[in-house]
């Protein structure tokens, strides 16, 4: 089972933080890492150039931008809403679950009898309940 990720440490929030203290770092997230913000500012030439935007060249965009801000995104979208936050703040406060190891020996000796099947216990009623 894994680890949900931490969604106060990617919107750079506390535990604490209220909703719109949640909203405004969504908010400059969102300015900071959005392709369209940074190309609005590349794609400014100071004055009026001739070529258009169909003529200019494809602006590389990193890859891992667009991981970044799907990770924002659906920060945002667990801590904005209370009772999605609710349930992420006892995801996280509940014990990691603890793991038993198991070791299987086989025998040298040759089969020592029926296989055993273990089940789960079923509940029955009857006469004895």
């Amino acid at each position: 089972m894994t680890d949900p990720p931490d969604y106060y440490a990617i919107l750079g929030v506390g535990r604490d933080a209220t909703r719109q203290d949640i909203s405004h770092a969504y908010r400059a997230l969102m300015r900071s890492h959005h392709p369209d913000m940074d190309g609005a500012r590349a794609d400014s030439d100071g004055g009026g150039g001739a070529q258009s935007k169909a003529d200019k060249p494809a602006k590389n965009v990193d890859p891992g931008q667009g991981d970044q801000l799907l990770r924002i995104m659906q920060a945002f979208n667990v801590l904005g809403d209370p009772e999605r936050r609710a349930e992420y703040d006892r995801k996280l406060a509940a014990p990691a679950p603890t793991i038993i190891p198991v070791r299987k020996v086989r025998s040298t000796r040759g089969p020592s009898g029926p296989v055993i099947r273990i089940t789960p216990v079923r509940w029955e009623s009857g006469p004895w309940a």
